[in-house]
């Protein structure tokens, strides 16, 4: 099972989206967990969270997952686990939140918040990545040529 995991080719094309998703949600979580970026940190992202109608529990989750997920596919461990992860959040956010303000971003500025396009786009890449994995330059690829017991 773990080496259906983490199979993947030595095709940088792979590498590309890994680690563009990756970037993105490492810096997403950053925000969230430490501060970084402008961020909020821990408490004022859990109080986000609670305003927005989502338990503490789901928060932590939430923050977890853009983190260590964007960690994980940056370095490429365990990609196919960190993707399956963001497109759960970003598929939660878009449902919850985002779909109301209709498909594309707020241009006008008369939306309360923004469309969805930025959410499918994320669904679509971390799609790609549990599909063909992490690519070349990874810990997964290392570990799929490692020999079986």
């Amino acid at each position: 099972m773990f080496q259906r995991i983490v199979n993947t080719s030595n095709d940088f094309t792979w590498t590309i989206v890994r680690l563009a998703l990756g970037v993105v949600f490492l810096a997403h979580g950053a925000q969230k967990m430490l501060g970084w970026f402008s961020g909020r940190g821990v408490g004022g992202t859990i109080d986000l969270y609670r305003q927005m109608g989502f338990s503490e529990p789901l928060a932590l989750l939430a923050m977890a997952v853009e983190f260590f997920g964007g960690l994980g596919l940056i370095v490429g461990f365990l990609s196919r686990i960190a993707a399956l992860g963001i497109i759960s959040k970003i598929a939660v956010a878009m449902l919850t939140l985002h779909v109301k303000n209709g498909f594309f971003m707020n241009w006008s500025g008369e939306q309360r918040g923004e469309g969805i396009e930025y959410d499918l786009l994320v669904i679509a890449l971390g799609l790609v990545v549990l599909i063909h994995g992490s690519g070349a330059l990874s810990i997964d690829q290392f570990l799929s040529k490692a020999p079986r017991q």
